[in-house]
């Protein structure tokens, strides 16, 4: 049986945690390896709603481990909150059914208020991120000065590193124009939180290596998406960490051999939050269409989405780089009544055509898209289950988007119910 690993192929908010929960059912742990509380994910099961941001989306089904891996950048307080959340809607969550890595580096206050300073001296030129210091915490743990979950537990060491974190971040706060911050504006908050995260702290790869050797079958769910990646993105309009398949290993302490399958998720059309190139972006009535069908509003922030066709380019470059070796396409219900439907199958820059998003900032803000056609369908996708319960132009379609993306779909999503979903081909049993 093959461990997975799934992963957004476009810009984010593909809907990957009802991907993610739909499988869990299969799994035995669910694994989330990068990212933080940016990362929305929301799930309807039984006509309930559950958002989550931090938490594994497999922390809703019961007799499920979940872990959050060392890959991940830690905010103790919106964990806090979210559990709490997740608990009043009848969830049972506790270090037995929920671990943190305990060398996980923390987001602390002093991050989302550069964040925040940072994007705000940006002007026009915002990269578009939450604010709630993603970026910042990254760069401390690249840079050696992250404070990590294991360190509450050491008065002592937490205090000398609080210091050298504040003696760095002041003078990025006061170039800024800024409020500094005070070691007690880090250290009261963090002593009144720890007894509540503390216990929650694990030796996570050594329990994911317990569970492999078991033959537990492990569930890897990453954040985002792969065109936010910090190397293979529309850089800077991207991420502070890798959402590529890849990071799943180091992202949870388990060797490259621990996934075996990865799934790359997909909608049936394009989004995207944020500044950035996009090629395929709608600015008519189609496009607001597309948004208020799907309710394209970001479920961290609230913000619009942009919408706009399927860009097969940029998803068969996810395929090549992620590793990605089969998709789950969401939302084709949304699709649905349109008399044609558009799909990007390549560029055009100054004259010549591209078969590829070009890594240059001018570049991927010059492009055109160079779409084909396709006759749409009246019937409606909506709650289908089965392939043959798909109007003949939407198989079509689909099938027409696996050869141009050179990836098969594997699973199609008709709808955000956790059983409207077909499946072509398991992951778990590739």
């Amino acid at each position: 049986m093959a461990n997975v690993a799934v992963v957004g192929a476009q810009w984010g908010d593909e809907g990957k945690g009802k991907i993610v929960d739909w499988l869990s059912s299969r799994a035995d742990v669910v694994v989330r390896f990068q990212g933080g509380h940016n990362a929305g994910h929301t799930l309807v099961i039984n006509g309930v709603t559950y958002k989550l941001s931090l938490l594994p989306s497999g922390v809703v089904r019961p007799n499920k481990l979940s872990i959050i891996g060392n890959g991940v950048v830690f905010d103790p307080w919106a964990f806090i909150r979210e559990v709490t959340a997740i608990k009043s809607q009848g969830v049972d969550v506790s270090p037995a059914t929920l671990q943190v890595a305990e060398n996980v580096p923390l987001i602390l206050p002093v991050h989302s208020a550069l964040d925040k300073a940072r994007e705000e001296a940006r002007g026009a030129g915002k990269i578009g991120t939450t604010g709630r210091g993603i970026g910042p915490a990254y760069e401390d743990k690249v840079a050696r000065r992250a404070i990590r979950l294991c360190d509450l537990g050491d008065e002592a060491v937490l205090k000398e590193k609080v210091d050298a974190l504040l003696a760095h971040h002041n003078l990025l706060l006061r170039g800024l124009g800024a409020p500094e911050m005070t070691p007690a504006d880090i250290l009261d908050p963090l002593r009144e939180i720890t007894p509540q995260v503390l216990p929650y702290a694990s030796v996570v790869w050594k329990t994911l290596d317990e569970l492999r050797r078991a033959g537990k079958r492990i569930l890897f769910e990453g954040a985002q998406g792969q065109m936010l990646d910090i190397d293979h993105g529309t850089y800077p309009y991207v991420t502070s960490s890798n959402t590529v398949a890849g990071n799943a290993a180091a992202g949870s302490g388990m060797g490259p051999r621990a996934v075996g399958y990865v799934l790359g998720i997909c909608k049936a059309y394009t989004t995207r939050v944020g500044s950035g190139p996009f090629p395929t972006e709608l600015f008519d009535d189609v496009g607001e269409l597309i948004g208020q069908r799907g309710k394209e509003f970001g479920v961290v922030t609230g913000r619009k989405r942009r919408c706009g066709w399927f860009d097969a380019v940029m998803v068969r470059q996810a395929v090549k780089t992620g590793g990605i070796d089969g998709i789950a396409m969401t939302k084709l219900d949304v699709l649905d009544g349109f008399d044609e439907i558009k799909v990007c199958v390549g560029y055009r820059l100054d004259g010549q055509e591209l078969d590829y998003f070009p890594a240059n900032a001018g570049a991927q803000a010059r492009v055109e898209p160079i779409y084909e056609t396709f006759e749409g369908w009246k019937d409606s996708t909506q709650g289908a289950r089965s392939w043959a319960e798909l109007p003949a132009q939407a198989v079509k379609y689909v099938r027409h988007v696996e050869e141009l993306i050179q990836a098969p779909v594997a699973l199609l999503s008709t709808s955000p119910e956790r059983d409207d979903t077909i499946l072509m081909n398991d992951p778990f049993q590739d």
